[in-house]
């Protein structure tokens, strides 16, 4: 793995090229064109960049109304604004389903040393339940710039959900990204381990760590949480026979969930959801809130054992 990156330069880098090359692209976002990183984009682009200010509930409609007359809008700020947008989101987007592109910053519970309300740790959560709305969580910067391409092309609404924190690439250079794919990043037969987003990285070094233990660890990048790789997660389950799903976000109605409901109905083996417990987050660094939540390296490494060793009891 590489240097750290930073997913939301990806992001913004990759809206101002398809905005060099297709006129019909624009950015909406309220106050957050600093947490968003939308002031080159502004300085190029001024007469495509829609700035609602406070007025967080009007994002949604404007993006859609933009969609209706042909534009391709993309509405940018930070995640924790999402429950504010939930009714516009569920009547312009559940209903009429525009073209439009929903793009959050900060999408994570461990976002440093911020009050309680700005650690977003459910808004994937509430996209999940909307009607057609694709979720996306990428990985690491080459798979966000990706994305952003993809979902220009994808004909209907997009979640896009990006961590504020930079991290490594984690992808081979010659990585292609689809809607609705999981990427196997290492293989193995003993368990697997499902993740997305900014725990990817910390996922594949826990799989790293087992190898030293003599169990060898797949590790599939679920960055599609909407359509999920069923057939991916129904292999992974037959040819491993067990499931770790490791998140930075909130306990209910997330990834590992919904990879439980596949297991459950393709082919049942122990599965256990490491995520973040349904409670504010403290203020403190990262590292430290990743520890507290029992999210790091070490503590996947050791949840990994421990299912292991209880499969292992359930066969004899």
């Amino acid at each position: 793995m590489s240097e750290l990156n930073d997913c939301t330069d990806a992001f913004v880098g990759a809206l101002a090229e398809l905005a060099a090359s297709d006129e019909r692209v624009f950015a909406v976002t309220n106050d957050s064109l600093g947490a968003a990183k939308l002031a080159g984009f502004r300085k190029r682009f001024p007469d495509r960049l829609i700035q609602v200010g406070p007025a967080e509930k009007d994002m949604i409609g404007i993006a859609a109304a933009l969609a209706k007359d042909g534009r391709l809008p993309f509405v940018c700020g930070e995640s924790y604004f999402t429950a504010r947008q939930l009714e516009q989101i569920h009547a312009d987007l559940g209903c009429s389903q525009p073209n439009l592109k929903i793009c959050r910053v900060g999408s994570d519970r461990a976002g440093g040393r911020r009050d309680a309300p700005r650690h977003s740790s459910d808004d994937p959560a509430w996209a999940r339940v909307v009607d057609d709305l694709c979720v996306i969580v990428p990985a690491d910067p080459l798979e966000t710039e990706q994305a952003v391409r993809r979902i220009a092309a994808y004909d209907g609404p997009v979640y896009l959900s990006l961590s504020r924190r930079p991290v490594p690439i984690v992808h081979r250079f010659d990585y292609g990204f689809e809607i609705g794919r999981a990427a196997i990043l290492r293989d193995g037969t003993d368990l697997t381990l499902i993740s997305s987003g900014s725990r990817v990285s910390w996922t594949l070094g826990a799989a790293e760590a087992l190898a030293g233990d003599g169990i060898e660890a797949r590790v599939l990048n679920m960055s599609t949480i909407r359509p999920l790789d069923s057939v991916a997660i129904e292999r992974a389950a037959r040819e491993t026979g067990a499931i770790i799903t490791v998140e930075d976000y909130s306990v209910f109605g997330r990834l590992g969930g919904a990879v439980a409901q596949v297991v459950l109905h393709k082919h049942p083996v122990p599965v256990r959801l490491l995520d973040v417990p349904g409670a504010l987050a403290p203020s403190g660094s990262a590292p430290w809130l990743l520890d507290c939540f029992g999210l790091t390296v070490s503590a996947i490494r050791n949840a990994a054992l421990d299912l292991l060793e209880v499969t292992e009891k359930r066969r004899d």
